[in-house]
C-alpha cells in the first residue's frame, strides 16, 4: 500500500509539473502538409496532392532539437487505381505527448466528376494502432496494482473536398469514430471530436522556365480539438518542376518556413522549421520537419498528355461521323425501297385497271364501235398520263435519294480532311518531341523558342554581325538563283542567314550532305526551333 501511494504521488508531482506547460494538442500536427503525404491532412487529397503513384515520408519533431528522436513520422506509399480512384498504405509513429501511437494506416478516395470543371472527393483513412504511456518511468510495478496495458485502436477519418476550377474546400474528421478493443468500448466519448477545414486556390505562374504546371497555392484553415482554442492558420506554396518552397502561421504553433528540391523529375527532398510566437511558448525549442518523396512509375510530359488527348477526340469524333453516315446510308437505303415498292404495287393497279377497261370497252364496242373506241382512246390517254406521271414521281426520288446519299458521303470527306489535319497536327507533335544527338563533328545548335521562327530545321549558310557583309552575301545567293532567308537574334545581335527550313532532322542533314542538292558548295550547319 505505501508502494502504491508513494507511485501516485510521484505521478501526481509529473502532472502537476506538466500542467504548468502549454498543453500539447494531441492530433497528428500536420499543419504543414501541403503536397506529398497531404492524405494525412484530408484523406481526398490521395487523388492529387499526393502525387500517385508516389512513396513519401514526413517527421515532425515537436519543440526539440533534431538529434532527438521524432515526435510523429508517417511512410506513405500512394497509387492510382484508376483516372477516378486512388489507394494508399503507410506506417506511422505519433508522441501526443501522453501516450506513443505506432501502427498502420490505410486510406482510399474517390473522385465523382459533377461538370467539367467540377468535382467532389471523397476519402476515408482507416487507422490501426497500439497505444503506449509516452513515458513510464514513474510508473513502479506493485502486486496489488493493475499494470497500464498497451490497447489497440481502430480509428476511421472521412473527408471530402469540393473542387471547383482552381479553387478547392475541404472538410475532415479526424476522428469520427474510434473503438479501442482492448477495452472494448469507444475511445474517446462524442464530444472529443476533431474537425478540420481547409480554402485553397491554385494560381498558375511562370518561373524559371518551368514545364507549365508550376503554380502559387494560398490556403487558409481551421481546427478544433477538444478543450483548447479553435486553431486558425494560413499557408502558401510555390510549387514548380525544380523546387517548392512555403511559409505560413497557425494560430497556436506560430510561423513556419520550408523549403525543398525535385530531382530527375522524381526525388522529392525538403525541410520545415516552426517558430512559437506567443507568450506561452517562450523558451521552447523550434519544432522541424522532413519530407521526402520518390515518385513511381513514368513520367508523363505534357506533350504526350496533349497527344493522348487529340488522338482520344479524333478517335470518338470518327466513331461519330461513321455512326452517322451508316445512319445516313441505311435511311437513304430505306426509303429508296419503300418508294420502290410503293410505285411498283401503283404499276400493277393501273395495269389491273387498264385491262379491266379495255375488257369493259369491247364489250361497249360491240353496241356502239364508234362512242366505245373514242372513250377507250381517252382513258388510255388518261392513264397513260397517270403512269408517266407515277414514273416522274419516282425518278423525283430516287434522284432525291441520290442527292442524300451525295450529301452524307460529302460530309463524310469533310470529316476526313478535318481527320487529315488533326493527325498533321500528331505528326508535328511527334517531331517536337524528338530528340536529337549531334553526330562525331557535327554543327548543331538547339533552341526552345527564337521570336516568330516556326518550329523546325534550319540550314544555315552563313551568320553575320554587320549588316553590309549580311546584304552583300544575301544578294550574292540570290544572283546564283538560290532563295535564302533570314532571321535575327537578339541574344547574340546576329543575323543568320538559311537556305531552307525542314521538319526533320533527317531532312535538314540529308541537305546539308549533298550541298543543298549540289546548289551550295560552301560549308552548312543545323539550327533547331523545338517550339513550346
Amino acid at each position: 500500500m505505501k508502494n502504491f501511494c508513494g507511485a501516485l504521488l510521484i505521478l501526481f508531482v509529473v502532472l502537476g509539473i506538466h500542467g504548468q506547460e502549454p498543453s500539447l494538442p494531441g492530433d497528428f500536427r500536420q499543419q504543414n502538409l501541403t503536397d506529398y503525404n497531404s492524405s494525412l491532412l484530408n484523406p481526398a487529397y490521395s487523388l492529387d496532392r499526393n502525387n500517385p503513384s508516389s512513396i513519401a515520408f514526413w517527421s515532425r519533431w515537436q519543440w526539440q532539437t533534431i538529434d532527438a528522436d521524432p515526435t510523429s513520422l508517417f511512410l506513405n506509399y500512394t497509387t492510382r487505381i484508376n483516372p477516378a480512384s486512388s489507394a494508399a498504405a503507410g506506417f506511422f509513429q505519433h508522441n501526443t505527448g501522453i501516450f506513443l501511437n505506432t501502427g498502420a494506416a490505410l486510406n482510399y478516395a474517390y473522385k465523382i466528376e459533377l461538370s467539367p470543371k467540377m468535382t467532389l472527393g471523397v476519402g476515408l483513412n482507416l487507422f490501426g494502432y497500439q497505444q503506449e504511456l509516452a513515458d513510464q518511468r514513474f510508473i513502479q510495478p506493485n502486486p496489488f496494482q493493475r499494470t497500464p496495458t498497451n490497447d489497440f485502436i481502430l480509428q476511421l477519418a472521412p473527408g471530402i473536398n469540393l473542387r471547383v476550377d482552381k479553387f478547392s474546400v475541404g472538410f475532415v474528421s479526424e476522428n469520427l469514430f474510434d473503438y479501442n478493443f482492448t477495452t472494448n468500448e469507444r475511445n474517446t466519448s462524442p464530444d472529443d471530436r476533431m474537425f478540420f477545414g481547409l480554402a485553397s486556390y491554385d494560381i498558375p505562374v511562370g518561373i524559371l522556365n518551368a514545364d507549365g504546371n508550376s503554380f502559387l497555392r494560398p490556403a487558409v484553415y481551421f481546427k478544433t480539438i477538444p478543450g483548447l482554442d479553435t486553431q486558425i492558420g494560413f499557408n502558401s506554396v510555390l510549387s514548380t518542376s525544380k523546387f517548392w518552397a512555403q511559409g505560413g502561421y497557425n494560430s497556436f504553433y506560430g510561423v513556419s518556413g520550408g523549403a525543398g528540391g525535385r530531382f530527375f523529375k522524381r526525388l522529392s527532398i525538403g525541410a520545415i522549421v516552426e517558430f512559437g510566437i506567443g507568450s506561452e511558448l517562450d523558451g521552447k525549442d523550434p519544432s522541424f520537419e522532413i519530407v521526402t518523396a520518390y515518385k513511381l512509375g513514368k513520367i508523363e510530359t505534357d506533350a504526350e498528355k496533349k497527344e493522348e488527348e487529340l488522338i482520344a477526340a479524333e478517335t470518338e469524333k470518327e466513331k461519330e461521323l461513321k455512326e452517322e453516315l451508316s445512319k445516313a446510308e441505311a435511311l437513304a437505303q430505306k426509303e429508296k425501297l419503300q418508294e420502290q415498292r410503293r410505285l411498283d404495287r401503283e404499276q400493277k393497279r393501273l395495269d389491273k385497271e387498264i385491262t379491266r377497261q379495255m375488257n369493259d370497252s369491247i364489250q361497249v364496242a360491240n353496241r356502239n364501235a364508234e362512242t366505245s373506241a373514242k372513250e377507250s382512246r381517252r382513258e388510255l390517254k388518261r392513264k397513260t398520263d397517270s403512269i408517266q406521271a407515277a414514273k416522274k414521281a419516282e425518278e423525283t426520288a430516287l434522284a432525291l435519294a441520290r442527292q442524300k446519299r451525295k450529301d452524307s458521303i460529302a460530309q463524310a470527306q469533310l470529316a476526313a480532311a478535318e481527320a487529315a489535319e488533326k493527325k498533321a497536327e500528331l505528326e508535328r507533335l511527334a517531331r517536337q518531341k524528338e530528340v536529337v544527338t549531334p553526330q562525331a563533328g557535327e554543327k548543331y545548335e538547339e533552341v526552345v523558342t527564337e521570336g516568330l521562327l516556326e518550329p523546325g530545321y534550319y540550314l544555315i549558310a552563313n551568320v553575320f554581325g554587320t549588316k553590309r557583309y549580311f546584304y552583300a552575301f544575301m544578294a550574292d545567293l540570290k544572283k546564283k538563283g538560290l532563295a535564302p532567308k533570314s532571321f535575327y537574334r537578339e541574344l547574340n545581335n546576329y543575323n543568320y542567314v538559311y537556305l531552307k527550313r525542314y521538319d526533320s532532322i533527317n531532312e535538314a542533314r540529308k541537305a546539308r550532305d549533298s550541298k543543298f542538292n549540289g546548289q551550295y558548295s560552301e560549308k552548312t550547319w543545323i539550327f533547331r526551333v523545338v517550339g513550346e
